[in-house]
């Protein structure tokens, strides 16, 4: 077996595509079990597997007859291929100091204090509105309900609650303005 493989992979390295299958057909399944006892997962030790009798058909002949077994040769390639894929996988570390600096998305103390204002005064304006109707402008714009749903949600034509919709923005506007 030891010489009849020698030869396929000899005769791989010359492009012959029939020793190529002939040589699939005898070491696949020992080739894929070197895969997946490094890689642990049977979807990616039969991605491995295919790119490893790349490997194969690329460097056949560079195989030596003497001294190496064929099958410590193409199991060698297996595992130095799946062991590759698993340090691919993991992140490489970057130092530290080489990496720019991320301002914070957050806002700074000045910006949330702003913003609270400008939140209070809209809550503020939203309280002078008629309660169905400040619940009506939260929903459809803070909430995202559509003018249909809003319509169910109060037993409303939709145009009316289009013109409370309307009317209320008016007057936020008017009482933010002030």
């Amino acid at each position: 077996m030891s010489d009849e493989l020698s030869r396929l992979i000899q005769r791989v390295g010359l492009g012959d595509r029939p020793a190529f299958r002939e040589l699939y057909r005898l070491t696949s399944a020992k080739l894929f079990g070197v895969c997946l006892r490094v890689l642990r997962e049977k979807s990616e030790a039969e991605d491995a597997l295919q790119e490893v009798y790349v490997k194969i058909w690329h460097n056949a002949g560079r195989f030596a007859v003497t001294g190496q077994s064929p099958v410590s040769w193409l199991a060698a390639v297996a595992r130095n291929h799946a062991i590759d894929r698993i340090r691919a996988r993991r992140p490489q570390a970057v130092d530290i100091g080489l990496v720019p600096e991320i301002a914070d998305a957050a806002p700074d103390p000045e910006q949330a204090s702003v913003a609270a204002g400008e939140r209070q005064r809209i809550e503020n304006c939203l309280g002078k509105l008629k309660a169905d109707r400040a619940e009506a402008v939260r929903g459809a714009y803070l909430e995202g309900y559509s003018y249909q749903e809003l319509a169910e949600r109060y037993s409303m034509p939709i145009n009316t609650v289009r013109t409370w919709l309307r009317r209320s923005l008016l007057q936020l506007r008017e009482c933010l303005q002030a």
